[in-house]
């Protein structure tokens, strides 16, 4: 293990704690921001996100319970295991789920004996341990379903966001110190160590010359984060700032559809006339007409709830989005 003998990172998330980050002149070389946004990585935070409610109202309503088979492996807060988040960069979801799928028996043991020694879990967390097919291949739909609903709609505004600030960061790699001041109020560079507070993992972090990846996040929230596992590739996970993300329509809806329905239709997710209003940058009156033509058209229905309209994608409507 790389800094072996050295004081391992604790994924102890005591309030207060710092985890330190020791730099070598060969680390200062090799800081790289990721090449692309990491999508595993948005799972897991995103997990957090709906469980501490702590930001992202109108997504929260619209994700619903739909993570709940995985909330037992990404906790809000504590340890969460780092095979979920696979450490080296992956080209689509479908090729990060393999590889949590591919992790070896041995490692998945040991960070789901840390995760078990935390909080009680259910019994298919002993059956993942012990490496068995059948749960893992339940995992891998279950983050697959998880994405289909919570991540992809809204991957266009993520990964337009993230890939500019990938973009704005690059430009500031040889000058440490004006980089990690402006990443996040909890990172402190006080060479050659970068301190972050507030975070989940307290401890030291020798990277040894393996330099430090830093990953932009959109559902990273309030502290940076780091993988628990020292052995592991070094990165720096960090929050962007933004503003909330709404379903974007695809390019196909538009052409079909039209701009403003597209819109509704995209958003039409639970959601009130006014708010879709909102969204679509247009009047209640004429986000009420688009709506009756999509009802006539069975791609989305209106529930009524004493004062209350809320409006729902139908089975039709769900497969023109894509959700």
């Amino acid at each position: 293990m790389t800094g072996a003998g050295r004081d391992r990172p604790s994924p102890d998330r005591e309030t207060g704690t710092a985890l330190r980050i020791h730099f070598s002149q060969d680390d200062l070389a090799r800081i790289s921001v990721a090449g692309a946004p990491d999508v595993m990585w948005e799972i897991l935070l995103s997990l957090h996100m709906l469980q501490s409610k702590a930001a992202f109202e109108h997504w929260r309503h619209r994700v619903g319970d739909r993570g709940r088979r995985l909330y037992h492996l990404a906790p809000p807060q504590g340890y969460s295991p780092d095979f979920l988040t696979p450490d080296h960069a992956v080209a689509s979801v479908a090729d990060g789920i393999d590889r949590v799928r591919a992790t070896p028996r041995a490692r998945l043991r040991r960070e789901l004996a840390v995760l078990s020694a935390e909080r009680h879990q259910p019994h298919s967390t002993r059956l993942l341990a012990q490496g068995d097919r059948r749960t893992m291949h339940d995992l891998g739909t279950a983050l697959r379903g998880y994405h289909e609903h919570a991540i992809a709609p809204y991957w266009p505004t993520i990964e337009e966001r993230l890939s500019a600030e990938q973009a704005n960061r690059k430009r500031h790699l040889d000058a440490p110190v004006r980089l990690f001041a402006a990443l996040n109020p909890h990172l402190t560079w006080r060479a050659p160590v970068l301190e972050l507070t507030g975070g989940h993992v307290s401890g030291d972090l020798h990277l040894d010359g393996r330099g430090l990846v830093l990953i932009p996040s959109f559902f990273c929230w309030h502290a940076p984060t780091v993988l628990a596992d020292p052995a592991l590739r070094p990165v720096l996970v960090y929050p962007v700032p933004h503003e909330a993300v709404e379903p974007e329509p695809s390019a196909e809806l538009i052409a079909l559809l039209g701009p403003t329905r597209a819109r509704i239709l995209a958003n039409a997710d639970g959601t009130s006339t006014t708010e879709l209003a909102r969204l679509a940058g247009t009047s209640p009156a004429t986000t009420s007409y688009h709506l009756g033509i999509l009802r006539d058209a069975r791609l989305v229905s209106t529930e009524r709830t004493g004062t209350s309209v809320r409006h729902l994608l139908t089975p039709l409507g769900r497969s023109l989005t894509g959700r």
